[in-house]
């Protein structure tokens, strides 16, 4: 009886093949249901290449009159023996680790593991409301200590999702000391306020590197944490290998192998940089931290050396405009995605089963922008800033990818932005392109002052006559072409990660901004009643006058604060 009446106050929440009981005091974020779908995708396709993985390894460890190895059979929703062990570190209501263990073929178990006590339990009744018993394991316990407990090569996880409310850099350490070789970690960040440069210092302590206030700064994100996790690893001897980055909405997403190799670790330094951005005109330089040089010898013609650039890359002042510049990073400046497996997630999200998923849409298309992406360029310019930079009319996009082009350049757009200019060509050509343009279309008289960035770049003649018009057969990526889902608007209002205290199961999850907008304001104007009701507020009292200087301009700028505070509105 008191079964029943506990689930009469469970909410029935579906998605996927997934049908999970949720409690008000367990968090539970609809709006993330991209991030889930896309993770069975990865998950699925990282699946099918572990299951070759290791009936390669079988086959070489074969001995001559052993009978053919065969790649097992994987089926979702039933145990692989030999299959993928999943540690969902932080699983608050185990949607995450049910929608694994029914939609992800290959799976041998998943723990779903959370530190509250009432989320394990929401975890059991999910797991036992679904038939998953076989496969789901609910643990009551630390993240990082179940992580560090299983650090011994028989207890390591094949896969480790990572979804945190905030930054997850804490339970890094843990994760790539029990991973096992060649496994997958899944990681979600979604401070992105710290991430995009608001706050630098903050970065650097939780992150390690200073972010730049940039219109790139997604895609520096990203780069940040993935620098992250490949300093963390390598002080065990481990290397990172990106499959998948991605931004999306109010978080970023990677999804990267962990590997073992000394030797690969000492390539790490080449693969992180500084970043050099102007502070007039925006443009941006990337310095290594370390150079790979060829050092072949007969016995190893392939033999490299290590060392150490020669610096800084950039002057003291900008050769575009001659102002300053700020030093950002370290960040991750090799390739954000692997090609060959980007191309099996392609297919794999192409198969009849994964139709179903109700993003399925968005996945194809932001998959096909990412694919379409100089995966060899760091980092990207966006058509608004720029022309906003230099007070010019806007060129349209096709007509700028094609000057590129023509010129002998490649270009893209980036996943993060869709006004993004990804290229190889120097900054100098996207400046004289926009000179050339201005010839056209010229810039007013009255914007050209002195000591601006704008004054700097015009005051040189274009080199070349760009073939604007004569639009490039590749300037439309295919993408465009087939009209597919590539920046999709937000689908409701209030879009973002919501809170802790802050129930996610119902349209009434935005009750508590709500609540608080104008709060002080509110407390404010009781306090003034009761003030007039006890005679405390009377117009016989007399205030002290205050001294002019420090005390007048502090009271000042707590009442200018306390205007602010008002009027802001809670999103």
């Amino acid at each position: 009886m008191e079964d029943s009446n506990s689930l009469e106050k469970l909410k029935t929440i579906r998605e996927g093949s997934a049908e999970i009981l949720v409690a008000e005091h367990v968090f539970y974020n609809p709006v993330q249901e991209f991030n889930r779908d896309l993770s069975i995708s990865v998950l699925s396709t990282f699946s099918r290449i572990y299951q070759r993985e290791k009936a390669e390894t079988r086959r070489k460890k074969a001995k001559e009159g052993d009978p053919p190895v065969e790649q097992v059979a994987i089926v979702a929703g039933e145990k692989c023996e030999d299959g993928l062990r999943i540690l969902e570190a932080l699983s608050a209501t185990g949607l995450r680790s049910v929608r694994y263990a029914n939609e992800v073929p290959g799976v041998k178990e998943i723990i779903a593991n959370d530190l509250s006590k009432s989320a394990v339990e929401s975890i059991e009744k999910n797991v036992k409301h679904n038939k998953l018993e076989h496969l789901i394991t609910p643990s009551f316990n630390d993240a990082m200590t179940l992580m560090y407990t299983s650090t011994h090569p028989d207890k390591r996880f094949t896969a480790i999702d990572l979804d945190p409310y905030g930054h997850p850099t804490r339970f890094l350490d843990g994760a790539v000391q029990s991973i096992e070789d060649g496994g997958l970690l899944l990681i979600t960040a979604t401070d992105m306020a710290v991430l995009a440069g608001n706050s630098p210092e903050a970065c650097y302590v939780k992150y390690g590197s200073v972010p730049l206030k940039t219109k790139a700064c997604h895609e520096m994100a990203l780069r940040i944490l993935l620098r992250c996790i490949e300093t963390t690893a390598t002080r065990y001897g481990r290397y990172m290998v990106p499959l998948l980055s991605i931004s999306a909405d109010f978080y970023i997403r990677v999804f990267v192998r962990i590997f073992t190799g000394q030797y690969a670790c000492k390539k790490s330094s080449s693969k992180q940089s500084m970043v050099f951005q102007c502070t007039g005109c925006e443009s941006f330089t990337l310095q290594p931290l370390g150079i790979l040089k060829p050092n072949p010898t007969e016995q190893n013609p392939n033999q490299i050396k290590f060392g150490t650039p020669i610096g800084p890359y950039v002057s003291s002042r900008c050769e575009h405009c001659n102002h300053q510049h700020h030093m950002g990073g370290p960040i991750w400046s090799a390739p954000l995605y692997d090609v060959d497996f980007l191309k099996e997630l392609l297919e794999t999200v192409e198969m009849k089963q994964f139709k179903k998923l109700t993003t399925i849409r968005r996945i194809y298309g932001t998959l096909s922008v990412i694919k379409e992406e100089l995966h060899d360029v760091p980092l990207y310019y966006t058509l608004d800033r720029l022309c906003g930079i230099l007070k010019l009319e806007s060129i349209p996009m096709m007509k700028l990818r094609s000057a590129l082009l023509h010129a002998g350049y490649r270009v893209s757009y980036s996943h993060a932005s869709k006004t993004s200019i990804k290229t190889d060509a120097p900054v100098s050509i996207l400046w004289d392109i926009l000179r050339f343009w201005q010839k056209s279309h010229p810039v007013k008289k009255e914007r050209l002052i002195e000591g601006t960035p704008i004054t700097a770049i015009f005051a040189k003649e274009p080199t070349v006559e760009y073939r604007l018009h004569d639009i490039h057969p590749d300037a439309n990526p295919p993408s465009r072409k087939e009209s597919l889902s590539r920046f999709p608007e937000n689908p409701a209002a209030h879009w973002g990660p919501g809170t802790r205290a802050t129930l996610m199961v119902s349209d009434n999850k935005m009750m508590k901004s709500v609540k608080n907008q104008n709060k002080r304001r509110k407390e404010q104007d009781i306090a003034k009643k009761q003030r007039q009701s006890s005679g405390g507020d009377s117009p016989e009292r007399k205030h002290p006058k205050t001294d002019q200087g420090n005390g007048d301009k502090e009271t000042e700028e707590v009442a200018t604060a306390a205007a602010v505070e008002e009027t802001t509105t809670c999103e």
